[in-house]
């Protein structure tokens, strides 16, 4: 189970043209927005990161515009664990369990997830908050992702889990992400 005071989200790469090319990407963009909101009401920090901005362009509206606050990190490799920028910030937060959210499926969500599970981390994809540019590639990569011991999840999923009890305004605040 996801603890509050354990669980740090990384959004990964939804950027420009790139994120407009998504398969299913206005559900990929809904459930980004709603994980975002979500870690805000429960006090869940946020690591955020864009591949190549120079070349893929900038973390679309939608999606940075709840991210204001806390600096992107910027990385070549496709997994966010071959950033060092990325790893102090990750182990500067000391929690052990790590949702990935973005994009894409089978490149840099697969490689990110393998690196932490390596590393001793428990992960979680958030499956509906993560996409590729095709439903096969998006298959391929969760099924990969799967074989080396990741969780799969869904955005309510981990809200309510991490809420854990049906009461009081983070209740109330979630409840109103998920309507």
């Amino acid at each position: 189970m996801l603890k509050l005071d354990n669980t740090v989200l990384s959004v990964i790469d939804v950027q420009g043209e790139l994120a407009h090319a998504m398969y299913n990407k206005e559900m990929l963009f809904e459930n980004l927005q709603k994980l975002i909101k979500g870690s805000k009401i429960l006090g869940i920090p946020v690591l955020w990161t864009e591949q190549n901005p120079e070349g893929l362009g900038t973390t679309i509206p939608e999606v940075a515009n709840l991210l204001s606050g806390i600096k992107s990190v910027s990385k070549l490799s496709f997994s966010c664990c071959g950033n060092e920028r990325f790893m102090e910030a990750l182990r500067a937060l000391n929690r052990n369990q790590v949702l990935l959210a973005g994009i894409e499926a089978h490149v840099c969500i697969y490689q990110t997830a393998v690196d932490l599970v390596n590393l001793g981390y428990e992960v979680q994809v958030v499956v509906d908050a993560v996409s590729s540019r095709t439903k096969e590639n998006k298959l391929i990569g969760l099924e990969r992702i799967r074989e080396v011991g990741v969780s799969l999840t869904s955005t309510e999923t981990v809200l309510f889990e991490l809420l854990k009890v049906a009461e009081g305004p983070k209740f109330e605040g979630i409840l109103n992400i998920v309507k």
